[in-house]
């Protein structure tokens, strides 16, 4: 089924219908109960959920398959965010024009950095790649600041041309009519699930992303990379030119980043040069690895449980805390909420950073080993079950 084995078509199916179903799987509890301060079913996180899952996708593809660690990847994030701002100014409202000159601006800049990086291997070549990203910020943030708006941030207004739509003629971004911040909110019971426009375009693009990476993972040219990572040296001396393939994997993985970057100015048309700091890609190399480098569903799962840390944990402050240990006598209360204080609100980092080490040291392969794990520890009980019965498995 679309050109993949049944295990890769059973993972597509899972994958769609957990996105499909967001808005119900994410809002367990009901919107009045002390417990409503863990529902994620709202349109803007979920948008980031998949379009930084899109962002982690194609990180994978270049870290996952050939090992190569880039610390610049957020130089394409925050150029996919301009070229899909400036096109939204001059051209139309519509989001498709914005998010293809985002994919390929990002593409064409990802040549050039890829083309000088790969010249180097190892530590060297994440410096390269960081050493770009921090000179894109600099200049986004202040050599550029006519193309850019500097530190305030490039936004759309009224006055802009916008030669298909004319001036004024819209003022949101859109797809073909539907604006992306519509949104109908289904009532059941104490229960409120809010479905958006913008977060099922941005679904229904991460699934093909997803698709798009599976087939690359299984390609004669997924295998190459993996060649790559497994002993590039070797391959090296069999005289097989090895740089194509991997400024390949660059350029697509930068295409990604931009489609990501593309995508948060569709739903939030403002790009700014914050999206372009070392931070921003340090937090997807964080996200890769702690979802399990090198598997398909990984990043996903990494930027969805850092994304769910950042918007949720964040905004848990010493009142919600209050309300939470308020069954307790007054002194016990007040010493609940200072031990736990350090770790939620402003100090939300500091839990996902003790989850990122636990995660490293117990379990290498990231969350995809958690679950593994865990579907081997419910293999096994039904055999146990038997032996205790007195059957016998039939020898394999």
């Amino acid at each position: 089924m679309f050109g993949l084995n049944t295990k890769d078509t059973t993972l597509l199916l899972i994958v769609a219908m957990l996105t499909m179903f967001a808005p119900f799987i994410l809002n367990p509890f009901p919107a009045d109960s002390a417990m409503a301060q863990f529902n994620a079913g709202y349109p803007d996180l979920m948008q980031r959920f998949v379009i930084f899952g899109i962002f982690a996708i194609g990180f994978n593809i270049l870290f996952g398959l050939t090992g190569y660690l880039s610390f610049g990847h957020a130089a394409f994030l925050g150029v996919g965010s301009y070229s899909a701002v400036w096109m939204m100014k001059l051209l139309t409202m519509n989001v498709i024009p914005a998010i293809a000159l985002s994919v390929i601006v990002a593409g064409l800049f990802s040549v050039v950095i890829g083309y000088v990086s790969l010249r180097r291997s190892g530590i060297y070549f994440s410096i390269l790649t960081l050493a770009f990203a921090q000179m894109s910020f600099n200049l986004a943030y202040s050599v550029l600041t006519p193309i850019t708006n500097g530190e305030t941030g490039l936004q759309i207004s009224l006055s802009d041309p916008r030669i298909l739509d004319g001036a004024g003629a819209a003022r949101y971004p859109n797809l073909f009519g539907a604006e992306m911040n519509d949104a109908t909110t289904l009532f059941l019971g104490g229960w409120s699930f809010t479905f958006s426009v913008g977060y099922y375009v941005c679904a229904v693009i991460m699934l093909l992303c997803f698709y798009l990476s599976v087939r690359i993972f299984r390609s004669p040219f997924g295998m190459m990379l993996r060649a790559v990572k497994s002993n590039q040296q070797r391959m090296n001396y069999t005289g097989l030119n090895t740089k194509p393939y991997t400024l390949a994997a660059f350029v697509i993985s930068g295409m990604y980043a931009g489609l990501a970057g593309g995508l948060l100015a569709a739903m939030d048309p403002l790009a700014g040069a914050e999206r372009m700091q070392w931070t921003a890609s340090g937090e997807v190399v964080l996200m890769t690895i702690l979802g399990g480098a090198g598997t398909l569903i990984g990043p996903v799962l990494g930027a969805g449980f850092i994304k769910y840390f950042e918007n949720i944990f964040s905004k848990i402050n010493d009142s919600v805390l209050h309300s939470w240990f308020s069954f307790m006598p007054d002194g016990i209360e007040d010493l609940m909420v200072t031990l736990v204080h350090p770790f939620v609100g402003k100090g939300w980092s500091l839990t996902l950073g003790i989850m990122f080490m636990l995660v490293v040291t117990f379990l290498p392969g990231g969350l995809v080993e958690g679950g593994q794990r865990i579907g081997r520890l419910l293999r096994r009980k039904p055999a146990k079950d038997d032996s205790a019965s007195g059957k016998t498995e039939p020898a394999e």
